[in-house]
């Protein structure tokens, strides 16, 4: 079983906020599968969507300005319906160590509000992620465009930011995916991305990754990469460092990143020796002088098998945040051979999913 730290008290406190539709749904899937020590919230100008919502903590922002109708696509409204609301958002955000703003860039409130949310997040002191999606290529260039305004804008406000490619669902599943998974997929990919690094500081292992670790890789980091990889047999965790570092999550690439925290989880056969292997893989790509954190875990219920999870920022110049295509095509290929729901996920999203399915409720609600 995944053991969690025991003493919530002394480890760091951590929310994580869906901002406007996209990151509402993400935070409500996250909420059924919950995680000791870290608080749900969604944010939204639009009533009918916060009472959609399971997670008990929802703010609804810009009262005055939209009533409570949401801001018809338009990041202006978006914004300043967060401002208005400040007062409220700083309220809920003060006592955290981490806060995670997660969203869909292209839409009114996700694209208008989360910048104006990290900003607050981040005069708190909370150590601020981002987590954010591009639209779909088929949603018209004015919402890649307003995308990306709002990508940029969030940049400024927080201490990193990994932004997933929805258009990578799109280019792979054709139309083999109904539109309506195609937006499931994205939210539960980004669900994904929040919950494993979030899992890096909340989980216990033989080897701890602890809040100062992931605040030493992500404070003031700039862009980052994130991926997952899993391996089994004779050179499971060169297998699964190697799958991990070659199919990224994300649209940018690990090469010469200069700040790498990696964690590693198996059975009770895991060796420290594959650890070492893992660490090889990956310090082959990284910057020879980067500063690389790890953890270990131990979990019974993944004999003859290993996960992988790494992070990495510190990255040399722009020119490393290529799109790379193939990589991530292939990453995402997989979410076409989903068989144990109505959701097409990759195997290491099936295989976390599940495992988060089988963990307590640990006294939060449903």
């Amino acid at each position: 079983m995944t053991n969690y730290r025991g003493d919530q008290e002394a480890v760091a406190r951590i929310k994580v906020v869906g901002v406007g539709g996209g990151g509402s749904n993400a935070v409500s899937r996250m909420f059924r599968e919950p995680m000791p020590g870290v608080e749900y919230i969604v944010v939204n100008t639009d009533s009918q969507a916060l009472v959609r919502s399971d997670v008990p903590l929802k703010v609804r922002i810009g009262d005055q300005l939209t009533q409570g109708q949401g801001v018809g696509g338009s990041p202006e409204l978006g914004a300043r319906s967060a401002e208005e609301s400040r007062e409220d958002l700083y309220e809920v955000l003060s006592d955290a160590d981490m806060v995670f703003v997660a969203g869909g860039m292209g839409g009114g409130t996700g694209t208008g509000a989360s910048p104006v949310l990290a900003q607050i997040a981040k005069e708190t002191g909370a150590l601020t992620v981002g987590i954010v999606t591009r639209p779909f290529a088929f949603e018209g260039l004015r919402r890649s465009r307003v995308a990306e305004q709002g990508i940029s804008r969030l940049r400024e406000h927080v201490d990193t930011l990994l932004v997933i490619p929805n258009e990578r669902l799109h280019v792979i599943a054709e139309d083999e995916i109904t539109a309506e998974n195609a937006f499931r997929m994205a939210d539960d990919v980004l669900r994904m991305g929040v919950q494993s690094i979030a899992e890096l500081v909340t989980v216990a292992g033989d080897i701890n990754v602890d809040f100062a670790d992931v605040n030493a890789i992500m404070r003031d980091a700039g862009p980052a990469w994130m991926s997952i990889g899993w391996g089994m047999g004779e050179h499971r965790a060169r297998e699964a460092a190697q799958q991990a570092i070659t199919n990224p999550l994300l649209d940018v690439s690990i090469e010469g990143a200069r700040g790498v925290l990696f964690n590693i989880t198996g059975g009770s056969d895991l060796r420290l020796s594959e650890l070492h292997e893992a660490a090889e893989v990956i310090q082959r790509v990284v910057d020879p002088d980067a500063n690389i954190i790890f953890g270990m875990v131990t979990d019974l219920k993944m004999e003859n098998e290993i996960k992988l999870t790494i992070v990495a920022t510190g990255f040399p110049t722009g020119d490393t945040f290529t799109d790379r295509e193939e990589q991530v095509d292939r990453l995402l290929q997989d979410a076409l051979n989903n068989d144990d729901s109505d959701l097409d996920l990759p195997p290491f999203l099936r295989r976390f999913s599940s495992r988060a399915r089988s963990r307590p409720n640990n006294g939060l609600q449903d």
